[in-house]
């Protein structure tokens, strides 16, 4: 990262966008108001007047970078629905629709990596700010795509829908989060030459199942089990050979020393 925004723009523009770039690297809670200063060429006061703070000033760049995705999200689900009926639309149409407007914004960014390294950021951030802000300002959009997993998958609960569909999504940001969006797009194509419509259809494909895959079947069950009932042998086993290797004292707990002595 430079060591200072280049935009001669105005000193407001300069400010949101070194909040944004920290915001990505960082996080919330570790940027730091001396670091979007330094990095955007100004001062605290003009932190200070333009938003009246560190909050303020995150609360105007997800302002400015979530607001018009979500609307694009809203309507290009309702024209799905209009077109298929809402209960026309399976999982995939449903994940179709908040994928599509974020990869046709990324597009038309000019760091469109940027932009969705900040989508991951935003939805894997721990910070209680950014949770409490998601929460107050997007939670009837939220709720608008749940409902609509919730028709697409009947016979799934809607507790059991909730756990699912946080999971995929965690999953999703912690993944946008980390990859630059060349990177994410070449692994998807896999060297070949694909249009986004395919992309996007191997990238649901990967994140489908853990909304739809059977919960923990029988046979499912039993295999890990199996597995579990291994894994002790495997830690003994791996317990003797670190004091066979002569580790010194404290390496193993008390109880795994007993255990091999025996």
């Amino acid at each position: 990262m430079s060591k200072q925004i280049l935009n001669a723009g105005h000193t407001k523009a300069r400010l949101l966008e070194a909040a944004e770039a920290l915001f990505v690297e960082h996080g919330f809670e570790a940027m730091s108001l001396r670091q979007i200063t330094t990095l955007a060429g100004t001062n605290l006061a003009a932190v200070n007047y333009h938003f009246g703070g560190k909050e303020g000033l995150m609360q105007a760049l997800l302002h400015s970078r979530l607001d018009r995705l979500n609307q694009e999200r809203l309507r290009l689900l309702a024209a799905c629905e209009r077109r298929y009926g809402s209960d026309g639309m399976d999982a995939s149409a449903v994940l179709s629709a908040l994928f599509v407007p974020a990869l046709r914004m990324s597009r038309a960014s000019e760091d469109g990596s940027g932009f969705v390294r900040l989508l991951g950021r935003v939805y894997s951030d721990p910070s209680p700010f950014v949770r409490n802000y998601l929460r107050e300002h997007y939670q009837p959009i939220f709720g608008r795509f749940f409902e609509a997993f919730a028709r697409a998958l009947p016979q799934v609960s809607r507790n059991e829908l909730g756990m699912r569909l946080h999971l995929c999504l965690k999953a999703l940001s912690g993944l946008l989060a980390g990859e630059r969006l060349d990177e994410l797009i070449a692994s998807l194509c896999m060297g070949e030459k694909v249009s986004d419509a395919l992309m996007l259809a191997r990238l649901i494909s990967l994140i489908s199942p853990t909304l739809t895959a059977p919960f923990g079947d029988r046979e499912q069950i039993a295999q890990v089990e199996r597995v579990v009932l291994l894994a002790d042998d495997a830690a003994a086993a791996a317990d003797a050979q670190a004091l066979g290797a002569g580790k010194p004292p404290g390496v193993l707990p008390p109880w795994a020393v007993e255990t091999v002595e025996a």
